[in-house]
């Protein structure tokens, strides 16, 4: 997806918020806030978008956004429920006036050049809270490193609008 697509992609999902009176937050890995950029760079967006959290660090992932340290430690950070609990927790780490979020989205994974933890570049999962639903999406990219980020950013909106759109 081009970055104009991408552009259009967070307007039509910032125009979904707004609409449906939701607020998201986003927590981010390898995409070092790009995903909350792309958001907040729609005209509007702070009627939905709370903010960002850049976990960039795994041990971050523990003290901002409260991942379990146990499943970080055995199993890292390029995991499905990582990005289950990064999306899910960002919400309340995010939370307005003791409003959490209604919806969280995360990114964790490995940007490149080269593998980490047994990863190849590439591997990475897209974490989704909405509602009570909590899922997370592996996605096998290919590319330089600015390639899977902008793919994971466009991947992100792309999933996040299709699943606004079904509910």
């Amino acid at each position: 997806m081009t970055r104009e697509r991408t552009a259009d992609v967070a307007a039509e999902v910032v125009a979904i918020l707004i609409e449906r009176g939701l607020t998201i937050a986003v927590a981010e890995s390898l995409t070092g806030g790009l995903l909350v950029s792309a958001l907040v760079d729609v005209p509007g967006a702070s009627a939905a978008v709370l903010g960002g959290v850049v976990a960039y660090n795994t041990a971050i992932k523990h003290s901002v956004l409260g991942v379990d340290a146990g499943l970080l430690a055995e199993h890292g950070p390029v995991d499905p429920e990582v990005a289950r609990q990064m999306a899910d927790r960002v919400r309340t780490v995010l939370a307005v006036g003791g409003a959490k979020a209604d919806i969280g989205l995360s990114t964790t994974g490995v940007a490149g050049p080269g593998p980490q933890d047994g990863h190849p570049a590439g591997t990475v999962y897209l974490g989704f809270a909405i509602g009570e639903d909590v899922s997370s999406l592996r996605l096998e990219l290919g590319g330089d490193r600015g390639a899977i980020r902008d793919q994971t950013v466009s991947e992100s909106l792309a999933r996040l609008r299709i699943a606004l759109e079904t509910r």
